[in-house]
């Protein structure tokens, strides 16, 4: 067990940093202080207490990364009370399930998601997002305790809401304080169930490691109802007293350098996705002109021209940041090696979920192309499911002060996520030199060869994905032969002046390509145009399990 108390952490922290920009709103500029965001959060306590929430219900939260939602997630684990963080990217049914699977008590929600659920199936308090008003409830006292919220605060706090007011809910590392359902790759979503100890084995490791301090910028665009950016642009920097400007507009590639430019965050928290679209769109085009590749086949001359586009880099996403930590899917091996070779300052994490998320890291400076990091010292174990760990890939299992209590109502799911002896069971394949991991690939999407080789389709995905007008690809398995769906990138045959009527050509010329970059069993037999994009899960993996 962690020793430091979770909760306590940020009574201390909001004390601390009474005066200094706890969050600001990226599209309206509204900033809350941290001694703001305190009030803001008792307000809540007195709703949730008129409400006759009790330590232990369960507050649902639907939306956008934004004031309002870090409020509410804040009110309700300093409360007692669990939180269920629910993506506004699910869909209606989805949302709805997991109100009704969670017990919630109440729901803040969006306007413009709320509007599209199913409203009778919803029978609690429902509270809209930014505004607060009420949008539902069978109770009228429900109303009349809206409309008396600033008459109670008050009377509470007649002399102001100060920094000897915040005294937070006495909870213990050991209790559930959140919920999270995730989708992910393989079917339905289950509400893991974390503990305060799960968020205080990750923010306490995070504090070790030096990547933040007090008074610097974040920029949040990670949704933050995924434990990925829940833990590290949210929890870890409120911490910390760091400013977080969230970013309430698209992530769009122009959105995310101008706001870069802006903000100029110290720390960059990315998927891999953001950084495969700049190396394939803005590098790739350029390393690839026959006078570049001649240039950096020039000692001395490749150096010169490897730095300026790392300081352009660099520049384009603000200047001011120590590394860029890239984690949620993994980074394709083309674009990983490409960064690494120029000195980009970025590493590569691993974790999920069901460990709040994180399970290994290493600073930028210590990073191992390939790897994704050494399992956390003192915090957390690993091993491999194999006969040769360092050699023979095999699952790999972890244990430790991040790993989850289990599945919320579903004893089975929980059994099966562990091994006999106590170890959770990630599903993703890889081997360990030391503390280090070298993940495979996921167990699942492992497809045996006719000669019985393990073919990985992701290491042939990130090939694939870098040919011409390749947007993303799933490479599958049929009639014992591998078949890659590929969805064009339609924007740049637009761009490019390219017909459709060529891509047939086009893809057989990058099944020809491809087939000469892999070994002989990982060669693929065809490429089949996909209309529309695939879907994916919250991390922006393909759901797999949809098209195979």
């Amino acid at each position: 067990m962690i020793q430091q108390n979770f909760i306590k952490i940020y009574e201390e922290s909001f004390k601390k940093n009474w005066d200094l920009p706890a969050l600001t709103n990226y599209k309206d500029r509204e900033t809350l202080s941290y001694g703001q965001l305190s009030e803001n959060i008792a307000r809540l306590h007195i709703l949730f207490g008129e409400l006759g929430i009790e330590q232990g219900d369960k507050i649902a939260l639907v939306g956008k990364n934004h004031t309002a939602w870090s409020g509410v997630f804040l009110a309700t684990i300093t409360y007692g009370a669990i939180i269920v963080p629910i993506l506004h990217e699910f869909n209606p049914e989805s949302m709805e399930h997991i109100i009704a699977h969670s017990e919630s008590k109440c729901v803040f929600i969006n306007d413009t998601i709320w509007e599209n659920l199913n409203k009778p199936k919803i029978d609690i308090p429902v509270f809209a997002l930014p505004s607060f008003n009420l949008l539902q409830s069978e109770n009228e006292d429900t109303k009349e305790i809206v409309n008396r919220l600033d008459t109670l605060f008050a009377e509470k706090y007649p002399a102001g809401f100060g920094q000897d007011d915040i005294v937070y809910a006495d909870v213990d590392n050991s209790e559930v304080i959140c919920l999270n359902y995730t989708s992910g790759t393989t079917g339905f979503s289950k509400g893991v169930m974390l503990t305060a100890n799960n968020f205080a084995g990750n923010i306490t490791y995070a504090h070790t490691l030096n990547l933040l301090f007090t008074g610097e910028r974040d920029l949040a665009f990670l949704p933050m109802a995924h434990a990925y950016g829940c833990a590290f642009d949210f929890l870890y920097a409120l911490s910390t007293g760091v400013h977080v400007t969230l970013l309430d507009v698209i992530p769009s590639p122009q959105n995310l350098v101008k706001a870069f430019q802006e903000i100029k965050p110290h720390i960059i928290i990315t998927v891999p996705l953001i950084f495969e679209k700049i190396y394939k769109k803005k590098i790739l085009p350029v390393i690839e002109k026959p006078i570049m590749r001649a240039l950096l086949n020039i000692p001395g001359v490749s150096g010169l021209i490897y730095r300026k586009m790392r300081k352009s880099l660099t520049e384009s996403l603000g200047g001011n940041f120590r590394e860029v930590i890239i984690g949620g899917a993994a980074l394709g091996k083309d674009v990983e090696a490409f960064f690494h070779k120029i000195k980009f300052p970025f590493t590569v994490g691993y974790g999920m979920t069901e460990c709040a998320p994180l399970i290994s890291y290493d600073h930028h400076y210590d990073f191992v192309p390939t790897s994704c990091g050494s399992v956390l010292k003192g915090i957390m174990e690993a091993r491999i499911d194999s006969a040769d760990p360092e050699n023979i890939p095999g699952e790999i299992q972890v244990r430790g002060e991040n790993v989850m209590k289990g599945y919320y109502k579903n004893p089975e799911a929980t059994k099966a996520a562990f091994t006999q002896d106590g170890w959770l069971k990630t599903g993703d394949s890889g081997v360990m030199k030391g503390r280090r991991l070298f993940i495979k690939g996921r167990i699942k999407t492992m497809i045996l060869g006719a000669s019985g080789q393990n073919i990985y389709p992701e290491e042939i995905e990130s090939k694939l994905n870098n040919l011409p007008y390749v947007a993303e690809s799933l490479v599958i398995e049929r009639e014992n032969k591998l078949v890659a769906l590929v969805y064009p990138d339609f924007a740049a045959m637009e761009t490019g002046g390219i017909d459709k009527n060529a891509l047939s050509r086009i893809m057989n010329d990058n099944k020809g390509l491809l087939n000469k970059q892999v070994a002989n069993y990982e060669r693929i037999s065809a490429i089949e145009i996909i209309e529309n994009e695939f879907e994916k899960t919250p991390k922006k993996s393909i759901k797999r399990f949809l098209y195979v």
